[in-house]
């Protein structure tokens, strides 16, 4: 959530909604047809499943945990939206939450984890401003405007493939895309990375192949590469 609303911010609200949509059509249309060709292999799962999570370890409800993670999210995408009255609401509203349904012990290990998280991602966000710079200085103009400058499907393959052999730590992909769209990518390209480039890279491929087996890897590699083709394609045509 945090990359879509840092990708509107800097690379424009259409891009913004364009990879949020993408993000989730991705996971349901490559989940459906991953599930569709190996349904033979796929043992039955418990369909009772939702009956554990109807409550969680505290005796909170469903729609508690529901409303409050969608507290979290309003507050993010007001503020960078810098609507601060719908913020500050929203932010009362959290505090009530927090007073009411959270103990100190959980609101402790929360700030914990904020503090971590925090540290390791702003590290590497520093390291994708400075990789931007070096895009932006030293990559030809030409190249990028030559290769994914444009929003044919031979561009938008191209950088669904770079984007997936690419390894961007969170929130690094954003800054580098920017380059990229300053030395010349089109827009659908510049979809085309950012929604392979997350999904995939040759470290994920390494774990996921351990746990999927090859066979798996492999058609859900492809499936991410034309599915971002694609669709950076049809966005292209969109907003052309």
């Amino acid at each position: 959530m945090l990359a879509i609303v840092y990708t509107a911010r800097i690379l424009g609200y259409e891009l913004g909604l364009a990879r949020a949509i993408g993000a989730v059509a991705f996971a349901a249309g490559i989940g459906l047809i991953m599930a569709l060709i190996y349904r033979k292999e796929e043992s039955l799962k418990d369909s009772s499943a939702f009956d554990a999570l109807a409550t969680d370890s505290q005796g909170r409800k469903w729609w508690q945990l529901i409303t409050f993670f969608v507290i979290l999210v309003g507050i993010l995408v007001f503020a960078a939206s810098q609507i601060w009255i719908v913020t500050g609401i929203l932010l009362v509203i959290l505090g009530f939450i927090l007073w009411r349904w959270f103990d100190r012990g959980e609101l402790g290990m929360w700030m914990k984890e904020t503090l971590r998280f925090t540290r390791l991602i702003f590290p590497w966000l520093v390291v994708g401003v400075f990789a931007a710079g070096i895009i932006t200085t030293f990559v030809p103009q030409d190249a990028v405007s030559n290769w994914v400058g444009g929003n044919g499907l031979l561009a938008n393959f191209i950088a669904s493939f770079l984007g997936a052999l690419m390894y961007f730590a969170t929130l690094t992909e954003v800054p580098i895309v920017s380059a990229f769209m300053d030395l010349g990518m089109g827009k659908g390209p510049t979809l085309a990375l950012l929604l392979a480039g997350p999904a995939l890279s040759l470290p994920n491929m390494l774990v996921i192949r351990s746990i999927m087996g090859t066979k798996r890897t492999l058609t859900y590699i492809a499936l991410v590469i034309v599915f971002a083709t694609l669709t950076g394609y049809i966005f292209g045509l969109i907003t052309q």
